[in-house]
């Protein structure tokens, strides 16, 4: 086997972590993280009847926070239920299992099960193991990396799919009236209903040195918007105010992060929000964030309503996989 996965190296692990895992003191939570104060992001109620009141409250966290929580989102309880069900169902196959979806070596592509994702620097690694895969459009999906077992896996992801539709389409709605644009505006400066959503499930098994290690170091997300759903286990934080605080956890709640190409599109007025993932020393975390992405070939921008001589482009227009390439590889963007 090539390499060592997480989830293998907790099973030997029990007081101590490998030296690579060890963040630097700039980094570990133990030190970084303001003790002792939950970060309340904002919460929006999706249902709510009044559409500038959610409006207002979408860009007010989107301009100041970059990250919300919504509730009475529209996707049922027992659907997103059954996509955590067979999630967790797929780290516990055994690794012979897993590996069957494996990312091959040199691979241009994202999907698959794998351990790195992007350059590490100064050799530090994420305590996770993830499974990457597209579930929209139709025509993008690779098939090759949805877990044959358990046998619930597609339908329940299909599901899922099925429903984020709703929760996307109000979101770039919001987003777009909030800018004083048209409704379809910003969605379609994304890519219409050509955007990709890319889930990704993240596992972070149990860490003996949760003070030292990160599931996933600080960033912000490439994705126009991610919206996540995480177990029942703390590890979400967010920089604020260049502190660290832990995020709230809400029982229902789709957890909404604004991303690069939100920040761009709108030139600035909406901000990526920079976050990070803990991990528990008694418990598995794992979360399904999916990233909804403007197609690989649609060159992203400021969108030209929003461009003037008093507000000049704060971004070079891009081709999003040019720019994932840039971030993924640390190179200049």
């Amino acid at each position: 086997m090539g390499v060592e996965r997480v989830q293998e190296i907790a099973n030997f692990s029990k007081e101590t972590i490998p030296e690579e895992f060890i963040r630097t003191t700039y980094e570990q939570p133990a030190l970084t993280t303001v003790q002792g104060t939950v970060l309340e992001v904002p919460v929006i109620d999706l249902s709510d009847p009044d559409e500038e009141k959610v409006v207002r409250a979408i860009v007010d966290a989107s301009s100041n926070w970059g990250m919300f929580q919504v509730v009475n989102h529209g996707i049922p309880r027992e659907t997103v239920g059954k996509l955590k069900e067979v999630g967790k169902a797929f780290f516990e196959l055994p690794p012979h299992e897993k590996e069957a979806y494996a990312k091959s070596p040199g691979s241009q592509s994202i999907e698959g099960y794998g351990t790195k994702l992007q350059r590490e620097v100064e050799g530090k690694k994420a305590w996770v193991d993830h499974l990457f895969h597209k579930i929209w459009p139709p025509s993008e999906i690779n098939y090759q990396f949805w877990p044959k077992n358990p046998p619930s896996y597609r339908k329940n992801n299909e599901e899922y799919a099925k429903h984020m539709h709703g929760v996307v389409n109000k979101l770039f709605r919001c987003l777009s009236l909030g800018l004083g644009l048209e409704g379809n505006e910003m969605k379609e400066a994304m890519g219409g209903d050509n955007m990709v959503y890319l889930l990704k499930i993240n596992y972070y098994p149990q860490c003996p040195r949760p003070d030292l290690a990160l599931g996933v170091p600080a960033h912000t997300d490439m994705s126009a918007i991610t919206i996540l759903v995480p177990n029942d286990v703390q590890g979400l934080q967010a920089c604020k105010d260049d502190h660290w605080y832990d995020v709230e956890y809400i029982p229902n709640a789709l957890i909404v992060h604004i991303g690069d190409q939100v920040e761009i599109v709108s030139n600035g007025k909406y901000k990526s929000v920079l976050h990070r993932a803990k991990v528990n020393k008694e418990k598995t975390r794992i979360s399904w964030p999916v990233f909804v992405e403007p197609p690989s070939d649609l060159e992203v921008g400021p969108h030209p309503k929003l461009v003037n001589e008093a507000n000049p482009p704060k971004f070079k227009s891009k081709k999003y996989s040019q720019y994932c390439f840039c971030k993924l590889n640390k190179t200049p963007k």
